[in-house]
């Protein structure tokens, strides 16, 4: 049988694992209970009622963090032209269409890559490396877009993509511990307005089922989630 740590389990001992918690609460506890010797990444955990085999359930889109993910992400955008100054200008870690080639060499030293129109179709056949990886451009993300200045500054400010997994849930980074208390607590609530926002029309019953916040190694803190019912 699996043991905790003393630490963990002091953390766990002062939350009251019953009880859903309003936002501000529940961060004030993450924060509380964090105990690792680095900055622990705070992640928001919901369970939705949706069936995501059905292709109007699918829970998918992104949100700009307030305070950002406390992350770098470094960016490649994959572009032509005048394009290429303007993804320079806003601050893509990596630009140029040559790197459709050096991805295909092995090259995948990025978190995030944006595309133009003009170029996806070159960069389609790279699907079966790139999309396991998540890497892939996709309109719905605005990872594909002629506007490669506003997508790179949004990403580089806070701007993360969620997607519902097999077992309906969604996982986020919202933050690390390192954050005060008021900028969590305003990354938490963009998160789930921007889930509850997103509730497909064919979704029934109970939308928004649970939600819990925790840190890396911390234990989880349940959200208040009747409002979104």
């Amino acid at each position: 049988m699996r043991s905790h740590g003393k630490k963990f389990e002091a953390a766990v001992a002062r939350v009251d694992r019953m009880r859903e918690y309003p936002i501000p609460d529940a961060v004030a506890l993450v924060k509380g209970s964090s105990y690792a010797k680095f900055d622990e990444t705070v992640d928001v955990a919901v369970n939705l009622g949706v069936d995501p085999r059905h292709a109007d359930q699918v829970v998918r889109g992104t949100v700009v963090l307030p305070h950002g993910t406390g992350k770098s992400v470094r960016v490649l955008v994959i572009t032509q032209g005048d394009r290429m100054r303007e993804a320079e200008a806003a601050g893509a870690d990596f630009v140029g269409i040559e790197y459709i080639q050096r991805i295909r060499e092995g090259w995948l030293e990025c978190d995030v890559i944006v595309a133009t129109p003009d170029v996806m179709g070159q960069l389609g056949a790279l699907g079966k490396v790139l999309g396991p990886r998540g890497l892939m451009p996709n309109p719905k993300a605005g990872t594909v877009t002629m506007d490669v200045t506003r997508a790179v500054r949004e990403i580089k400010a806070g701007k993360i993509e969620f997607r519902v997994d097999k077992t309906g849930n969604v996982h986020a980074p919202v933050g690390k511990v390192s954050f005060s208390a008021p900028q969590l607590a305003d990354n938490v609530q963009a998160f789930m307005d921007t889930i509850a926002r997103a509730k497909p029309a064919a979704a029934k019953g109970t939308y928004i089922r649970s939600a819990t916040i925790s840190s890396t190694m911390g234990p989880g803190v349940r959200l208040e989630t009747a409002v979104y019912r």
